[in-house]
């Protein structure tokens, strides 16, 4: 079973094997002696990508729900649900990840020895059940779901320029000005068109911009580097607004703040090791993000 969805997760028989470690003929042996076994095939092995058949989309639901019962019934047996130990996974964006998880992380593991941790650094939004992950951190309006949600703050985006930018070219005042302006978009926040508000009605203005980078760490640099206006999430500008190497404008036409959340997924019984991270986490993560709603968070 732990194959065959392996294959389907990993959308071959070749990449479940690399993700397993056991040779290609050793997968298609066993998928082959599973489907010889329930007299019925399971997949249809297409030369890009397998596809279920309606008798394996059963049968992997079914997979899913035992394998996942088995792991709890191990987790009860080694004393997980006795004492916090075990491997924790989690989930958060890139940036918050170095800016504000990893430090509660040392601080966790210095507290808890007995307690392994994986932190995967991603801005996508993982399947917690499918990927093995005890808790991610998400940003933005959760969907409904089976996941438990635990809001710690709200954040906001936010336009930041240095002291020497702004001196040089002046300060915006209303979006428009910014056809004016330097820009510096990222493609990590997807920030070509940036959102405002103004009397309670939400639109987009277009930049031009000046400079067109991947990551939020270069947007960051070329913002000090006085290249022109930023478009950063508060957390990410936190710092250096303190510091007064950053400057905010346009804060009055700031979109809605965003919640950051700690979510996981529904479970008859929390195993000590999640209950004892969402303890330790959750006060010091609402120390960082100040849940006042239009309080600057930093």
């Amino acid at each position: 079973m732990t194959i065959l969805l392996e294959a389907v997760e990993a959308g071959s028989l070749s990449a479940a094997g690399r993700r397993l470690h056991i040779p290609l003929a050793t997968v298609s042996r066993r998928v082959s002696e599973l489907e010889d076994h329930l007299k019925n095939q399971l997949l249809i092995r297409g030369s890009r990508k397998l596809v279920l058949t309606d008798a394996g989309r059963d049968y992997v639901a079914s997979c899913r729900r035992i394998l996942e019962e088995i792991a709890e019934a191990e987790r009860n047996a080694s004393g997980e649900y006795r004492a916090p130990q075990g491997e924790l996974v989690i989930s958060a964006p890139v940036s918050l990840s170095r800016t504000h998880i990893l430090p509660i992380l040392v601080n966790f593991l210095a507290a808890y020895p007995d307690i392994k941790m994986q932190l995967s650094q991603t801005d996508r939004a993982v399947n917690l059940l499918e990927e093995n992950v005890d808790l991610a951190v998400r940003l933005g309006s959760l969907p409904d779901s089976s996941l438990i949600a635990t809001r710690v703050g709200l954040v906001r985006r936010v336009l930041c320029a240095s002291p020497q930018y702004l001196e040089a070219r002046g300060t915006p005042r209303v979006p428009e000005d910014l056809v004016d302006h330097d820009c510096i978009a990222s493609e990590a926040t997807h920030s070509r068109d940036w959102n405002f508000r103004k009397e309670g009605a939400d639109y987009a203005v277009a930049i031009s911009h000046r400079l067109m980078v991947t990551t939020v760490e270069a947007t960051i640099d070329a913002a000090l580097a006085h290249v022109g206006i930023a478009h950063l999430m508060s957390y990410h500008a936190a710092g250096y607004v303190a510091n007064g190497q950053l400057r905010i404008v346009l804060e009055e036409f700031e979109p809605p703040l965003r919640p950051l959340s700690l979510v996981y997924p529904s479970q008859r019984q929390v195993p000590l090791k999640l209950r004892a991270f969402l303890d330790f986490a959750t006060p010091r993560l609402r120390e960082m993000l100040d849940n006042e709603p239009r309080k600057t968070i930093w």
